[in-house]
């Protein structure tokens, strides 16, 4: 078995039978709302073995895949074909993967699902804090890496028509899935959109953090410092002062509230 991977994974060869039984999961064992193919995705990994197996558990779900086993090829393949999303390593040689997100990001706005070794929680904290929207620790399952590929993917599609949000200062656009404060726009990542988008929609209600990873990002399982993230980065960019949040505040032993009025906490 490759490093990097879940037992019972074969590595280089053919995808494993999934398990029967999950209600969103077809016969051939991917999400039913399999993207078409025209979804690109750029698997980043150092690790052939690591490497081939995903991207053949993205080929059978329906994905275009391009590869890379460096963070220059990684730039180059994504200049030169722009993704729908990124899996990328945070451990590469030269250029490690928090660079490369750093870069891509600048290149404009592309999902990115990082992977981590098991246990490295400041790496995880480093990706979410660089931009990445989801990370998947090793050794991971590739059924359920292509799960959260669907899932980021599917927030990134245009929404059924919904109205604006508004509310002190800030307006959210759920189609274009814009945000803007004062009338200047946001440069927000996929997850912080959802985030912030969710909490306008519930104002002055309480949520707990385990809640928020349901609701808003369709996780029952996780790490809850992903939520704790999101929420500082937000704050970095909503509030007037991030060190005195007004707009998003801890509710002590719950989790979260939006405040449109914007009051100081209790």
């Amino acid at each position: 078995m490759a490093p990097g991977l879940a037992p019972g994974v074969p590595p280089g060869g053919s995808p494993d039978t999934p398990p029967s039984g999950s209600p969103d999961t077809p016969r051939n064992g991917f999400p039913s709302g399999s993207p078409p193919t025209t979804a690109r995705v750029l698997v980043v990994d150092d690790d052939p073995t690591v490497a081939e197996v995903v991207a053949g558990y993205l080929d059978r779900a329906g994905y275009v895949v391009d590869r890379a086993d460096d963070g220059p090829t990684a730039l180059a393949r994504a200049a030169a074909h722009r993704p729908d999303l990124v899996v990328l390593d945070l451990m590469l040689p030269g250029m490690d993967g928090l660079e490369v997100c750093r870069r891509m990001r600048g290149q404009g706005p592309v999902p990115v699902i990082m992977l981590t070794a098991r246990g490295d929680e400041d790496d995880r904290i480093l990706g979410l804090e660089v931009g990445a929207d989801d990370y998947v620790t090793k050794p991971f399952s590739p059924r359920e890496l292509v799960l959260r590929v669907e899932s980021v993917l599917r927030r990134t599609r245009p929404a059924a028509v919904e109205r604006p949000l508004g509310a002190a200062g800030l307006t959210v656009d759920p189609v274009a899935r814009r945000v803007t404060k004062n009338g200047a726009e946001l440069a927000l990542t996929l997850r912080e959109f959802d985030l912030l988008a969710f909490l306008l929609r519930h104002p002055g209600r309480a949520f707990a953090r385990e809640e928020l990873m349901h609701r808003v990002w369709g996780w029952d399982f996780g790490d809850l410092s992903t939520v704790t993230v999101h929420v500082r980065r937000l704050r970095g960019k909503v509030e007037d002062d991030p060190a005195r949040p007004r707009l998003i505040q801890t509710v002590w032993g719950v989790g979260y509230r939006f405040d449109p009025a914007g009051r100081e906490a209790d």
